[in-house]
This record gives C-alpha cells, sequence and structure tokens, in this order.
C-alpha cells in the first residue's frame, strides 16, 4: 500500500482531514486536481496592496466554532460586516434599507409547522394577496437567490428555515485580510504533519472493495497511475459528484449505492458569479456629500448582477459585485470581460457612468458553476431532502469516508465552518478504522 489514507481535494474538508489524519501518525496522500489548496475559497492579492478579493467564500455565518479556531491559530481575526445597506428604488434611485435580507427571510421560518416540505416558491405564494407582507416575501425570496444561491423553485424550504433557526443565516462577519492566512497554515500543517500532498492531480477512477481502494490518478504531464490506500476520504463538492457522461466524470467501481445517488439527486449546487472590482478611489464614499461613505451593501435588482458590497468597516478601493441563484445563469457562457462590463454598467446605474468608467482600474472574475473542479458554489437542499446531507456523509463498508460542505449536518452546510467541521468528522471514522 502507497499509504494508509487518500484524502481527494485540498480544499477546506481536505485540508482539515489530512491534518488530523496525518496527526494521527497515518501514512496520508492528499491530491487536488487544481494547480492551488484552498478549492472554493481562493484569495487574490489587491494590485496596490490593501485588502484582497475574495472570487470564492467570503464571510463567517454565524458563530462558526472551527473557523473562528482556525482565524486564532492563524493570528487572524474576523471583524463584523457593516450593516448599513443600500436598495435601489422604483425610479431607480438609492434609498436606505429599513431592515436587511435576514430579518425579511424570517417569514420563512413559520414554514417549519408545515407538516409536509415543500419548495419555497409554494411556500411565499401563500401570502399572496397579502399587501403588508409583500416587501417582506419579494425580500425573502431575494434572500434565497442572492445569500442562498439556489432556486425558489426547486429549494426546500424547511431546509432553509431549519438554517435560519440555528442561527446562521442571522450573523456575519468576515476573516480580517482575508481566508488566505488561515488556509496558509492549514496547508503548512498537513506539510509539517508528513502528509504527502499533489497538485493538478486529477482522480478519475475509484475502484474499491472493503479495506482497500485503488485510484487511477491523472498527474500534472498526462501521465496515468494507480494510487493504492486502506482507505479514501472523499471531499469533492456534491456538484462533480453529480457529474456524469463524459472524459471529467469520477467513476467509482463498484458504483456509489442507490442511497448515496438519491441523497445527491436531492442536493444542488447554487449558481454564482464574483465579480471583483478595483477603482483608483473610493469614489462612492464621496456620492452625494458622502452619502454612503458608510455603506456595506448595495442592492442592485432585478439585473444578474444583483449586489454589491464594500469592504466596510476597512476603507479600500475594492468592490465585489454578485450573481447568484437562477439569475445567474444569464452571465454563464460569456467571457470575463463581459462580465465585467455588465457589473460595470449596473455600478453606472447607481453612481453615474461616467464616473464609474473614469475610476475603474481593473477587475478579477469567477463563475463556479463553469469551474470543472466545483460546477457549482455551494450546496442546497431540494424539497423533500432533509435527510440527504447525513446520507451523503455516511461512511461505506468502513472503506469510503465523505467529507465536504454538502455532507455537513448541524445547519452548517455552504459553509467554510460546515466543511472543515465535516472533514474532521470524516477523518475521526477513518481514524478508528485505521486504528482497528
Amino acid at each position: 500500500m502507497e499509504a494508509d489514507a487518500v484524502v481527494i481535494g485540498a480544499g477546506a474538508a481536505g485540508l482539515a482531514a489530512a491534518r488530523s489524519l496525518a496527526s494521527r501518525s497515518a501514512r496520508v496522500v492528499l491530491l487536488e486536481a487544481r494547480h492551488r489548496a484552498g478549492g472554493r475559497v481562493w484569495s487574490h492579492s489587491a494590485p496596490r496592496g490593501g485588502v484582497p478579493a475574495e472570487l470564492g467564500a467570503e464571510f463567517i455565518h454565524g458563530s462558526a466554532p472551527r473557523t473562528m479556531a482556525l482565524l486564532r491559530e492563524a493570528g487572524a481575526a474576523a471583524v463584523d460586516l457593516g450593516r448599513e445597506s443600500w436598495s435601489r428604488g422604483p425610479g431607480g434611485a438609492l434609498v436606505r434599507d429599513s431592515d436587511d435580507f435576514a430579518e425579511s427571510a424570517m417569514i420563512l421560518e413559520r414554514s417549519r409547522s408545515l407538516p409536509i416540505d415543500e419548495s419555497v416558491d409554494a411556500y411565499l405564494h401563500r401570502f399572496d394577496g397579502d399587501r403588508a407582507l409583500a416587501k417582506r416575501v419579494a425580500d425573502a425570496r431575494l434572500f434565497v437567490e442572492g445569500f442562498e444561491a439556489a432556486d425558489p423553485a426547486i429549494a426546500s424550504v424547511h431546509s432553509i428555515a431549519d438554517e435560519l433557526r440555528s442561527g446562521v443565516d442571522s450573523h456575519s462577519t468576515r476573516p480580517l485580510g482575508g481566508y488566505a492566512p488561515a488556509f496558509a497554515l492549514l496547508h503548512r500543517a498537513c506539510l509539517a504533519a508528513g502528509v504527502e500532498l499533489r497538485f493538478s492531480n486529477i482522480v478519475q477512477r475509484l475502484s474499491w472493495r472493503r479495506g482497500e481502494v485503488a485510484l487511477d490518478v491523472i498527474g500534472d504531464g498526462g501521465d496515468v497511475r494507480t494510487i493504492r490506500a486502506r482507505v479514501a476520504l472523499v471531499t469533492v463538492p456534491a456538484g462533480v459528484l453529480k457529474h456524469h457522461g463524459d472524459a471529467a466524470e469520477l467513476v467509482f467501481e463498484p458504483e456509489l449505492p442507490e442511497s448515496k445517488r438519491a441523497a445527491l439527486a436531492q442536493i444542488e449546487m447554487g449558481h454564482v458569479v464574483k465579480i471583483a472590482l478595483w477603482f483608483r478611489s473610493a469614489f462612492w464614499e464621496g456620492v452625494e456629500r458622502g452619502r454612503y461613505r458608510n455603506a456595506a451593501f448595495f442592492r442592485i435588482g432585478a439585473a444578474p448582477v444583483t449586489a454589491a458590497w464594500t469592504q466596510v468597516p476597512v476603507r479600500s478601493e475594492l468592490l465585489v459585485t454578485w450573481a447568484g441563484g437562477p439569475k445567474a445563469t444569464a452571465l454563464h457562457g460569456i467571457s470575463s470581460g463581459e462580465r465585467v462590463e455588465r457589473a460595470l454598467d449596473e455600478l453606472g446605474g447607481l453612481f453615474g457612468k461616467a464616473q464609474v468608467r473614469d475610476e475603474f482600474e481593473s477587475a478579477l472574475t469567477h463563475d463556479w458553476s463553469a469551474d470543472r473542479f466545483s460546477r457549482g458554489a455551494y450546496s442546497y437542499v431540494t424539497v423533500g431532502g432533509g435527510h440527504a446531507r447525513a446520507t451523503l456523509a455516511a461512511p461505506l463498508d468502513g472503506t469510503l469516508f465523505f467529507a465536504g460542505e454538502a455532507t455537513s449536518m448541524d445547519d452548517q452546510g455552504g459553509t467554510v465552518n460546515g466543511a472543515l467541521e465535516s472533514g474532521e468528522r470524516a477523518a475521526r471514522e477513518a481514524a478508528e478504522v485505521l486504528d482497528g
């Protein structure tokens, strides 16, 4: 055997799992298809220093104990987000929001009294005709599409209500200076513990029987080799596990049992396109005599690019724009340059096209659904899928173990904290077998 354990994927879950297993003296090989660690956490330095841009995970949701512990270990900290939010009104002008999405979304919590799960769309239609709740209902739908990156037509209202009840969606912070220091620490810790980390290694086939796995892996130079181990920890995103029908498919032999395939059918990946824009100055802080100086969020409206946010309380020339959920599909298939142009046009509608164009300096963008190694940004559960995450997380025959945010239970799906927790959980499960 080349290793005791092979971990597939060096995102948050894979790094956490590999570190935990290696600290127990297991021989661990960590395979990552990308040329970097981090997975759906992807930090980029600013052109002129200052605040980095996060093209992937950016915020910390709820108390997130494992994320906070990792930040402390890295000598980093979290900072509260600014609370000031502005929306485009009926005439196009920006108006101050009286509440935020999370407060509006609390209407979804009432769905917990429903005996049978239904889609968010079906549930919100129950309030049709109630003028007093019209804005709250509209904001709740935008919350599901934007914050959850989910399609209200298929998203489970019970699942989202459970997340709201748990508090994961009620309060958000961000790592001061971005996620890079914390993930650099995880990377170093894996190497220090003896993990053999191989980048640009794509797992094509995973053959398994009790107590033995064999992985056919395409290396950086295109060569194919087989790696054998006692157990495998699969931490790739649900979108990759769901993908079938071409050379990019991860093939299991024998195939995953029906219970796993049924669970995957009830877990969807949210569509997200992020566009980070650097300007010569934080010009929006001076618009209308400083009216928006402390603005944290701008809700743009019905366009594919639906939101933008500043780095408040940190002062920066960086604006991040966002397209999430069904609206993000309008940006699929177009070039990076075209996506940037769409974002600049939407910001021009808020602050004036001439000023936005004159101040614009550079941009970075990423479409997570078009990324073959993620096939979506983060997971959500569809109608009737209340047990899907737990089923996907369950080990197979003491040989295959599953981690990643899509397998996180405790209403932490879709978060970095959920990914870290799941990696540590899968490592404990695998360690029990290896020690036995």
